[in-house]
Parts: structure tokens; C-alpha cells; sequence
């Protein structure tokens, strides 16, 4: 029988979202060998007592402080020679949160924690650059049938600020009179009894995104599609 000395290891993309509008990811500088003191995703070994949730959310939380409310399971990458060490393999993970409602705080294997412009990355560790272009175009193609922005408004929002971080989050403008009027004919959205003032223009109405509607669609089997 083949020797089989495999590590099992987690790794977490965790994209930010911020009104200016731009969309960021979390990378941690590492501590130790290999790749000392380069940039990559935080992450590392599975403890055999643990489920692979429970390590990603673990490492996370270690290596940058965050407490991630939404991480999904992204892909399975094992390439033989992806880490210098030994034949390891990364069960990524990938989520949103928004950066300002954060403290970083870098700890055990991680040097420094921080918040990257999508479009101005460092050069990453290991293969990491493949596992965020891989959650990135997954990120961009979920949000066209799962309302999973949401996460990244505020309680209460405008419509214009729904716009802008679907605009932001798929890189291209959109038509935003197709798109009112195709996101509140799924009933998704409670108008507000409140307005809110920006800049010279007209005050706008401000609404709340409704989960239970939304829970109750998917049961009945909702095609949201953007």
C-alpha cells in the first residue's frame, strides 16, 4: 500500500465591503516559515478534535480577531506541490463582512492583519492568489441569485446605497431602473416610514431588507436572479 501523508488545512477569504465604494480582502503577514513575512489568507492545520468549520472560524479569529457571521465552504485545492513543507491540502472557505465594524488583531502565526484593495495586492504565499481569484468569481456569481449582499448595508438603507454595492461587487454599472424595479417586485424589501438626506438632491426613502420574506420565498422555491 502507497505512503499517504497528507495534512489537512483550512484557508478563509474574506472579502470587505465599504460605501466608498470598494471591496477589500483580509490577508495576514506571516510569522514563520515558509513565506516569512509575506502577505496570504489567513488560515491553517485542521485539529483532529475539530470539524473544518470550527478550525476556519478558529484560525480566523486567532490570526485576525474576526468573528465572521457568514463563511461558506468555496473549493478543495491540492495541488502536490502547493506547500514547500509537505503534501498538504486547503479546503477553502469564503464570506463577506464590512471592515469598519471590525478590530483587527493579529496573533499566533500571523505578524500583521489587514484590509487590501482588491485591485492592489501583494504578492501572496503559496498558491493564494489562485484560491482568491477562485472565491472571487464565486462571490461575483452568487450574489446573481442569492440576495447575500445584504449582510453589507447598514439596518436601515437607501436604495442608491443597494445599487452601488451591486455595481461595486460585479465591476460593471447596471441599469438601475431594471433593477428597482426587478428587486422590489420579489417583495424582499420593507419601504420605511424615514427618509435620509445626501448631498444637494432630494431626501430618499430608506429601506430594510426582510429575511424572514426572503426564507419564506426560498422554501416556496424563489428564482432570484439579477
Amino acid at each position: 500500500m502507497p505512503d499517504q501523508s497528507i495534512k489537512l488545512t483550512v484557508d478563509a477569504v474574506v472579502f470587505g465591503y465599504e460605501p466608498e465604494p470598494r471591496i477589500s480582502v483580509l490577508l495576514i503577514k506571516r510569522k514563520y516559515q515558509p513565506f516569512k513575512d509575506q502577505w496570504a489568507l489567513p488560515g491553517g492545520f485542521v485539529q483532529t478534535t475539530e470539524s473544518l468549520e470550527e478550525a476556519v472560524l478558529r484560525e480566523l479569529q486567532e490570526e485576525t480577531g474576526i468573528e465572521a457571521g457568514y463563511l461558506e465552504q468555496l473549493y478543495t485545492f491540492g495541488a502536490p506541490q502547493r506547500d514547500p513543507r509537505q503534501r498538504i491540502v486547503s479546503v477553502a472557505y469564503f464570506g463577506l463582512v464590512r471592515p469598519d465594524t471590525h478590530q483587527l488583531s493579529a496573533s499566533t502565526d500571523a505578524r500583521e492583519a489587514n484590509w487590501f484593495d482588491i485591485q492592489e495586492l501583494p504578492e501572496l504565499a503559496f498558491d493564494h492568489k489562485e484560491i482568491l481569484d477562485t472565491a472571487f468569481k464565486r462571490l461575483r456569481a452568487k450574489i446573481t441569485y442569492e440576495p447575500i449582499g445584504f449582510e453589507l448595508l447598514d439596518e436601515r438603507f437607501p436604495f442608491s446605497d443597494l445599487e452601488n454595492l451591486y455595481s461595486t461587487l460585479l465591476g460593471r454599472d447596471i441599469d438601475r431602473r431594471n433593477f428597482r424595479k426587478k428587486i422590489l417586485s420579489y417583495g424582499l424589501l420593507d419601504e420605511l416610514d424615514e427618509k435620509v438626506s445626501r448631498g444637494a438632491g432630494r431626501p430618499a426613502n430608506l429601506f430594510r431588507f426582510n429575511k424572514d420574506r426572503y426564507f419564506q420565498l426560498k422554501k416556496e422555491g424563489i428564482l432570484f436572479e439579477i
